[in-house]
């Protein structure tokens, strides 16, 4: 009897400064196959999106953060300027079984368009009620550039 391929799971994002959200969705987005794979947003991107004092924590680290965890298997980090085609590029190499994301995400009508390419699900992970990177860098009263 011949093994299938692993079901690989694929999820994306910032994870800059890693919070109990992120390990409950990590976790939760696991047991949807065998295999996590994590793309994580270049620091250049994050500076982009969240503004001038982030990411705090640089893409190696961020890397190396994810990588200590036991359910997730690899961390890809993306280039600084990334086009839908390369974001589906990059799918199409992974070729997961399933792409998890959360409830509200902007992307998800990109990342369904990617699934459907290569025949993964896409599988809605509830956010749980937790402090964000933002909330918690407002909380901390945080806005210097480390």
């Amino acid at each position: 009897m011949t093994r299938s391929r692993p079901r690989i799971v694929l999820v994306g994002g910032c994870f800059d400064i890693l919070h109990y959200g992120h390990i409950y969705f990590l976790r939760k987005a696991k047991t949807y196959g065998d295999y996590l794979v994590v793309f994580i947003e270049s620091d250049k991107n994050i500076r982009k999106l969240k503004g001038n004092g982030r990411p705090i924590h640089n893409q190696d680290q961020r890397k190396e953060i994810l990588e200590s965890l036991k359910f997730v298997d690899k961390v890809i980090i993306l280039k600084d300027k990334m086009t839908d085609s390369d974001y589906l590029e990059f799918v199409s190499n992974i070729k997961p079984s399933v792409i998890a994301t959360t409830k509200g995400d902007p992307m998800l009508g990109k990342k369904s368009a990617q699934a459907k390419v290569v025949g993964a699900k896409v599988v809605m992970i509830p956010k749980i009620k937790y402090l964000s990177t933002s909330k918690i860098l407002r909380y901390l009263n945080v806005s210097e550039t480390f």
